[in-house]
């Protein structure tokens, strides 16, 4: 019986939305249906819980609340972590190179910064080019070359077994892990500055997930990364 007359309120209601769709204020409709929604939910989640399923129950009610627009009753594990931003990108940079990372797409671009092809664009190098400024980095700087790794790995894929001898030694040296300024680190997680503790917790996570050896990621990168991370969260405490 009660399954009836469950079944008839919300047929009537869909009827009612139907039959009053054309001629309310969407703003007003969008605020009707949230309630409903939210009190059907809170009744689901009361149901549920009567029943024994408590963890369940909790759940539904949770979204009830939310839509309702009753934050303080969510559980916490249900909140929504800070949103990324959209287009953000990451910038490392050596004396030679800068890499951009764009958090979206996962797209690694470069750009000299200084020798013969200072100002140009990684790929608008070709290859003979590309060889001649992976020996310039290994002979002045090997930060440059660990930064050039991961561009190689994607764009010339076993690039490394035909790489020159002395170039491949020094690009499996370990990282430097030399002073980072707020600036660099912020520019790293591409993050403003002033960002909050939780922004830049889920930046890092957003980047490290970007860098994993699966997704062409590298260990120097991370490595950056994670010394980002440090900085910033240090001037948190």
């Amino acid at each position: 019986m009660i399954t009836l007359l469950g079944g008839a309120v919300a047929v009537a209601l869909v009827w009612w939305l139907l039959n009053s769709y054309s001629v309310a204020n969407p703003a007003k409709l969008a605020g009707v249906l949230r309630k409903v929604g939210g009190g059907v939910l809170l009744a689901a989640g009361a149901v549920l819980a009567f029943r024994g399923r408590i963890d369940l129950g909790l759940l539904v009610a949770g979204g009830g609340t939310w839509l309702l627009g009753w934050r303080n009753f969510i559980p916490p594990f249900l909140e929504p972590g800070p949103a990324p931003t959209a287009g953000a990108t990451s910038r490392v940079r050596s004396a030679t190179v800068e890499m951009t990372l764009d958090h979206d797409s996962g797209a690694l671009k470069g750009t000299v910064l200084a020798g013969a092809f200072a100002g140009r664009d990684l790929d608008a190098l070709d290859r003979a080019q590309i060889d001649e400024l992976l020996r310039a980095c290994a002979a002045n700087d090997p930060d440059g070359l660990r930064l050039l790794e991961p561009y190689m790995d994607r764009r010339f894929p076993g690039w490394s077994e035909t790489a020159d001898a002395h170039a491949h030694a020094r690009r499996n040296e370990s990282p430097r892990s030399g002073d980072m300024t707020e600036k660099e680190a912020y520019e790293i997680l591409g993050l403003e500055p002033g960002a909050g503790e939780d922004d830049i917790r889920q930046a890092h996570r957003t980047l490290m997930k970007k860098l994993h050896p699966d997704q062409g990621g590298s260990t120097y990168l991370a490595t950056r990364v994670n010394q980002a991370k440090d900085v910033l969260l240090a001037r948190h405490g």
